[in-house]
């Protein structure tokens, strides 16, 4: 594949902006304007929405940026049954904590490459994080805390912060669970001469 002209993340997210700018990848950040709802409404399973959701913002931002090499990613948090959304206020955000404490939820997370309108590469991962049975006392002081920040974060948690304190064990690679699972995103980028190999 030639060289892109341009890299650019598909996202207005500070974490993974975070992420890349920690790595040393040079890249400018563009949001995509896709509506999640639509696409989660349209249900299936987990690793589906979440890699379809990737791929629709990667696209969206692509046909923008001809030549561009553009990098979608996203995130989908299932506990049991049910997907989480971003919490719509404080009180949803409350209640999604209670629901996930003392149990295992999975943040399935997708990322891929798009140049053109064509995917060229993917990849889903799916770490599992166990919520201490945490009480309703440290859950409020935790939302004081945090405050409407945990309003853009579905499960309504910052690994970050002060939302580790929240957690008894956690299974998978830290980049992924901040939404972007870094090291095969960095491979993938070598492959297409991106970045530095």
């Amino acid at each position: 594949m030639p060289y892109p002209t341009a890299l650019i993340l598909a996202s207005a997210s500070a974490a993974r902006q975070s992420l890349l700018r920690g790595a040393s990848v040079a890249f400018s950040a563009q949001a995509s304007g896709v509506d999640e709802a639509v696409v989660k409404a349209a249900g299936g399973p987990p690793a589906v929405l979440a890699l379809e959701l990737a791929r629709r913002k990667a696209a969206a931002v692509s046909a923008a940026n001809p030549g561009a090499l553009v990098i979608g990613a996203d995130q989908v948090l299932v506990c049991g049954a049910k997907i989480f959304n971003k919490p719509v206020d404080l009180a949803d955000a409350a209640g999604q904590l209670r629901d996930l404490r003392g149990r295992t939820h999975h943040l399935v997370t997708a990322v891929c490459l798009v140049q053109d309108g064509a995917v060229l590469w993917d990849h889903v991962a799916e770490p599992r994080l166990t919520m201490r049975a945490v009480s309703d006392d440290y859950l409020d002081q935790y939302l004081r805390a945090e405050g409407e920040t945990l309003l853009s974060l579905p499960g309504a948690y910052r690994l970050e912060g002060l939302g580790i304190t929240l957690f008894e064990t956690i299974e998978g690679d830290f980049f992924t669970i901040l939404g972007l699972p870094l090291l095969p995103l960095l491979g993938a980028l070598r492959e297409a001469g991106a970045v530095p190999a």
